[in-house]
């Protein structure tokens, strides 16, 4: 992922700001925040200005995918073309799906919150939306999801671990 974050925010560098390119990379599937956040930390943009940032940037397609993707999904399962992908991003969901449907809330929220490969407010999303979860309920556990990622990649992009280890020694 950091490779991937790197490689686009090297290419977007000479034209856009710093601000402009975490916001870009934050709203990206596989990115989101977690890789918005590394990339502001090495381009030295300030924590908090950063997490607003990412933030707003990984919840601007939330409620897009939230109502609109199995139509979407829909429409693209009747072209021949788009069938196969389709089929293979809802079973790639649907395949991690097993800790939302068993603890619901709070299963949404750790599987947007804990920063593992796969997991994110993307597929929380995607995942929730299959599983005919309620929107309002959805979109506030990924809000809090996104939150928990916020601070856990605070600590790892921003030197916090370090600083927390410091305390202990």
């Amino acid at each position: 992922m950091s490779e991937l974050a790197q490689s686009l925010s090297n290419a977007l560098s000479g034209t856009l700001s710093g601000e402009l390119i975490i916001f870009i990379i934050s709203m990206i599937p596989i990115l989101e925040l977690r890789g918005g956040l590394l990339i502001a930390s090495l381009m030295h943009i300030p924590m908090f200005k950063a997490v607003f940032i990412c933030i707003i940037g990984n919840i601007i397609p939330i409620p897009f995918i939230l109502l609109f993707i199995k139509k979407i999904f829909a429409l693209l399962k009747k072209t021949k073309l788009f069938r196969p992908l389709v089929e293979k991003l809802e079973n790639k969901a649907m395949g991690k799906s097993e800790q939302v449907q068993k603890y619901e809330f709070l299963g949404l929220l750790l599987f947007v919150g804990i920063p593992l490969p796969g997991t994110g407010a993307w597929t929380g999303s995607l995942i929730a939306a299959l599983l005919d979860v309620d929107i309002k309920k959805a979109s506030f556990a990924i809000f809090l999801g996104l939150i928990l990622a916020t601070i856990i990649m605070c600590l790892f992009s921003y030197g916090g671990l370090q600083w927390i280890i410091g305390l202990f020694q």
